[in-house]
């Protein structure tokens, strides 16, 4: 039995959900939790849309006013936005090839660096620093990031998610033998999900 935790690094609900997912390891910790990249938008040099920008700036906004999670709203004047997320989760494969127990820090530490330290987590650059200061080697990192072994580890994993027709995130799924059932799609607080697995017998 274990949980996969199907989310991206740059998306806003899922940063809301980051204390979830810690009330769960903490109250259920005899299950792993799996991660897999869900890639929200594909790889883009372009600069983000107005449109899109005012858009996600409503979205982090209605979360504040939802959920206890903070934003640093300077983000949107002090980077350049692009609708760029795999990247991040390449990072994520990346430092997990490099130390098998750092996935979960890069995914923290692109969290943070977006959502409060107004970074941009579509930069290269970013996301390397981010590595250097959780520990990892830079250099190692970097040629991780663009490694053919990463982008296979990636598109599998994207790959897997259609297969499995996730549309949204974060889901939280429970698999049990060959057996795959949801927790949550979507969003929910820590009560509402904990109600859920009692519910399912867990």
């Amino acid at each position: 039995m274990q949980f996969i935790y199907v989310m991206d690094p740059m998306c806003s609900w899922c940063w809301a959900f980051a204390p979830v997912i810690k009330s769960l390891k903490a109250q259920y910790p005899g299950i792993p939790i799996s991660l897999l990249m869900g890639g929200l938008a594909p790889d883009s040099d372009q600069p983000m849309p107005r449109e899109m920008q005012l858009g996600l700036q409503q979205t982090w906004k209605h979360i504040e006013q939802h959920t206890a999670t903070s934003f640093n709203h300077g983000f949107w004047s002090q980077c350049q936005p692009r609708r760029s997320t795999y990247p991040a989760c390449r990072a994520v494969l990346a430092a997990g090839q490099i130390e098998p127990d750092s996935s979960e820090a890069m995914i923290e530490a692109i969290q943070r660096a977006y959502y409060l330290q107004a970074r941009n987590p579509s930069d290269s650059e970013t996301l390397c620093e981010l590595a250097g200061e959780i520990g990892l080697d830079e250099v190692l990192f970097s040629e991780a990031l663009t490694s053919e072994v990463t982008e296979q580890q990636l598109q599998a994993q994207l790959a897997l998610k259609e297969r499995w027709q996730i549309n949204g995130f974060p889901t939280l799924l429970l698999a049990e033998e060959d057996t795959l059932k949801i927790v949550t799609a979507g969003y929910c607080d820590w009560e509402t999900l904990e109600a859920r697995l009692r519910q399912m017998g867990i």
